[in-house]
Order: C-alpha cells, then structure tokens, then sequence
C-alpha cells in the first residue's frame, strides 16, 4: 500500500532533464510537500490529450485528485466505499474500476519517496519514510481519468503497488510500483510488457528510515516529517 508520499522542490529544468516535460508558461513548478495523502490535488505526468498542445512524445505536468475515479462513474464520489488511491498491479487489468484507465489512460506520478507503517505492536505502528537513494525523485506507475464529478470535470489518479522487495517487507508486504526512467516511455505506450515492469524495485537502490509519529496527521508539514529519528 502507499498512502502518503513526499515530494521537495523540483525545477523545470529537472523535469524536463528526466522527460521530455512542456514547460508551461508563467507557471511555477509545484512546491514542496511532504505529507500528500489520498483526497488531495498533486501532480502527475501524463500524455497531451488531443484538445492540448504537444506531440505524443511530449508530457504534461499537471494536477490531479489523488484517488481514481472511472470516467462512467456517474454516482456522488461519496457513494466509492472502497479506496481507490492505490491499484494492485497483479490484478489492474481485470478490475472494473481501473482497466478502462490501464488500456487508455496511463501516467506517472512524480515523487521523492514515501511513508509506509510498521506494526511494532498490537496497537502501535512505527512510521518509515522510503526513498531511492541515488535520486531527489522519481517517477511510480499510475492511471489517471478524467470524471464527472459532483457537476465539475475533475482528473484523478491511482499509484499501483507491487510485492514489497525483501528489504522493505519487513517493514509492509506491499510497495509502490517504482519505474526506472529508462522504463517510462514504455509504461506510458503500453508495450505489452507490463509484468517486468511490476516487478520490486532493486532493493540495493531503497533506502528507508525511521521517522516522527507526526506524519500520521495530514495536518502536519514541512521537511521536519522527513528527519531520521534513532
């Protein structure tokens, strides 16, 4: 599972280093934060649909509402009872909710690593923030829909998630699907190939540390929610 996430200040320049981003103008790249839970607007990347500017090579960076909601979905969004923030890879092309998105509407969700929970306890759980270690940010696996929503036409997005790697299991059973920059064109076009890409991301690559309960209160932020505590 991934329910909070983190991401510092990235320039354009960094976007556009890593992908081939077009630059809005008299636009400011989207600030840090660092305690991003589901509900709430974030950035994703995506391919230009056909009324926006670009090639289908080119990306757009813009904001959408963390937690997928399906094009046909025509009910209130208070009436989804079940979480649709994260989408298990394994079973993504199957499900209802999601297939449409994962044939049609892929993206990726840009981010500088996130929170995950251990059980230390029968009641307590002790927060770790997760990262690649080698990277001020990268890229996970998403989908993206644009919906009606409650009278507004509203984007929305899901991050799909893998088994953890054997480093992080320790830690949850479950991981965001992380994506190599070499591999984003290719979960973007569909190739086919989807399974190689769902797979752990290299645990040697993973870095994860202890963190403040304070990060379980969305009210929370700032950079102090990601300091290592012993």
């Amino acid at each position: 599972m991934c329910g909070r996430f983190f991401r510092e200040s990235v320039s354009w320049e960094e976007y556009y280093t890593g992908l081939r981003l077009i630059i809005p103008d008299d636009v400011h790249p989207p600030e840090a934060a660092y305690n991003i839970a589901p509900t709430q607007f974030v950035p994703i990347i995506r391919r230009p649909t056909e009324d926006e500017s670009g090639t289908n090579e080119d990306l757009v960076l813009e904001p959408a509402r963390w937690g997928l909601v399906p094009g046909w979905w025509s009910k209130p969004i208070s009436e989804i009872k079940w979480n649709t923030f994260n989408a298990r890879a394994e079973t993504v092309s199957d499900k209802p909710f999601f297939r449409g998105a994962f044939r049609h509407s892929r993206c990726l969700v840009p981010m500088s690593g996130y929170y995950e929970w251990q059980k230390t306890g029968s009641t307590e759980k002790q927060p770790f923030a997760i990262a690649v270690g080698n990277v001020r940010w990268f890229c996970c696996a998403g989908l993206w829909s644009r919906a009606m929503i409650d009278g507004s036409e509203i984007d929305t997005f899901t991050v799909l998630t893998t088994i953890a790697n054997p480093k992080l299991e320790e830690i949850h059973s479950r991981m965001p699907v992380i994506l190599s920059p070499d591999t984003y064109q290719a979960w973007l076009n569909g190739t086919g190939h989807e399974k190689d890409l769902f797979a752990p991301f290299p645990l040697e690559a993973t870095v994860a540390w202890k963190v403040k309960p304070d990060v379980g209160n969305v009210r929370h932020q700032g950079d102090a929610l990601i300091e290592p505590i012993e």
